[in-house]
């Protein structure tokens, strides 16, 4: 159909329309991959771009440029996942960082400076051959288990009851549980649900949640312990074709966080070390195809 126009999903936005030279144009230049979202007049519903019969080269996904930052492909073509990198400026992480803290102290505000922080820190992470993720949640939507994580951190200030705290523990490792499963429910991408589920078991869940805690007796086998779970939430995450990982070793959040903990002890800077731990602690998630 020549003369068509076409439309580009970005993220949450739509761009175009573009003429069909512009558009093949982007497809020379590598704007659009197989796993792009695309619309022409004629066609019932928006589609992958790797879908459309014909419209990219047979065999192969046209090369993509690399952003700012981002590692180039590999030297055999495969293009099939790597690394997470996230975007943020260090003031704005700061910033937001300590609305979440405040909103939390203050207990009513949880649900909303929550949901506003989760939206806004995802937005920001890019994945590779997908693009920015987006996050769908609503302050209201598991309001009752922020509210419950906030007062939480008040029980022992406010109550002579012994071991109070130790008690409730299972209780906020169980709340920590439904946060993951709401927080991973509400990711997008393209502007659409992805559709993915954190299927973990709240009884494992809550083991290592202890077990961290535990952990703190050996003075530095926490660092081992968080990296062995965050790989155990990771391969519980379901509803996508690529496998999420953690590729994080024990050794290496050991000393990245004593260097948060001693830049944050310092105060002035806690801005730095805290964009520069965040940007390396998504860097060590990545999505890769599935071997089986």
């Amino acid at each position: 159909m020549p003369g068509r126009s076409w439309f580009v999903a970005a993220g949450e936005k739509q761009e175009g329309p573009y003429s069909e030279d512009e558009f093949r144009d982007l497809i020379a230049r590598g704007n659009i991959r197989p796993d792009t979202y695309v619309w022409a007049d004629g066609m019932q519903d928006w589609k992958y771009a790797g879908d459309i019969p014909g419209l990219l080269s047979p065999g192969r996904a046209p090369l993509s440029i690399p952003r700012p930052g981002a590692s180039a492909p590999s030297a055999n073509g495969d293009q099939s996942g790597g690394s997470l990198s996230i975007e943020i400026g260090i003031w704005e992480m700061l910033g937001r960082a300590l609305v979440f803290l405040i909103g939390f102290l203050l207990v009513i505000p949880a649900p909303w400076v929550a949901a506003s922080f989760y939206g806004w820190i995802i937005s920001r992470i890019h994945v590779p051959q997908r693009g920015y993720l987006g996050f769908t949640g609503k302050p209201l939507d598991i309001w009752y288990v922020f509210i419950g994580l906030a007062l939480m951190t008040y029980v022992g200030s406010f109550t002579d009851i012994p071991y109070l705290s130790y008690l409730l523990f299972p209780l906020q490792a169980y709340l920590s549980w439904l946060t993951v499963r709401w927080v991973v429910a509400n990711i997008t991408a393209d502007g659409r649900p992805l559709r993915l589920s954190f299927d973990g078991s709240p009884w494992v869940y809550i083991g290592w949640y202890v077990l961290l805690a535990l952990s703190f007796i050996t003075i530095i086998g926490w660092a081992w312990v968080l990296t062995a779970w965050m790989r155990w939430t990771c391969s519980n995450i379901t509803g996508t074709r690529r496998a999420i990982s953690f590729n994080a070793t024990g050794l290496e959040t050991l000393w990245r966080t004593l260097v948060l903990s001693i830049g944050s002890v310092l105060i002035i800077p806690i801005p730095w070390v805290m964009g520069w731990y965040t940007r390396w602690y998504v860097s060590q998630f990545s999505a890769t195809e599935r071997l089986s």
